[in-house]
């Protein structure tokens, strides 16, 4: 089992930053690619950003390119979310997310462990 722990969520002003921190314990040894997600309400979950265990691959979503920036600290199991000119449509829950590296890292099946979600708020 992996155990995962998200911080950083908040309220701010559009055109704010915010960075979501997602820290690893258990298992870890199992884990390859870390990713985002985010549901915003109303909508299903969605792919935000993906980074593999080398930090050589990383994926975002369009919308987000230029002001997301994913990032990770093997030493620590940690993976960051640099999110910077944010926009209301960016409100939504963020999830972290661990894979064993197999299957399309930008579709949810692709991750064996979720954390609980923090949320994002971004004000007009």
């Amino acid at each position: 089992q992996v155990q995962l722990a998200e911080s950083g969520g908040g309220l701010v002003q559009a055109g704010g930053s915010l960075r979501l921190s997602c820290a690893a314990s258990g298992r870890t040894f199992s884990i390859n690619a870390m990713g985002w997600f985010r549901q915003p309400p109303g909508k299903e979950r969605e792919f935000v950003a993906s980074i593999t265990q080398s930090g050589h691959s990383i994926k975002y979503v369009d919308s987000v390119k230029g002001r997301f920036t994913i990032s990770r600290d093997n030493a620590k199991n940690t993976v960051y979310l640099q999110m910077n000119s944010l926009k209301p449509e960016d409100t939504a829950i963020y999830y972290c997310a661990t894979s064993n590296g197999f299957g399309d890292l930008q579709r949810p099946y692709a991750y064996q462990y979720w954390g609980q979600g923090t949320q994002v708020t971004v004000s007009s």
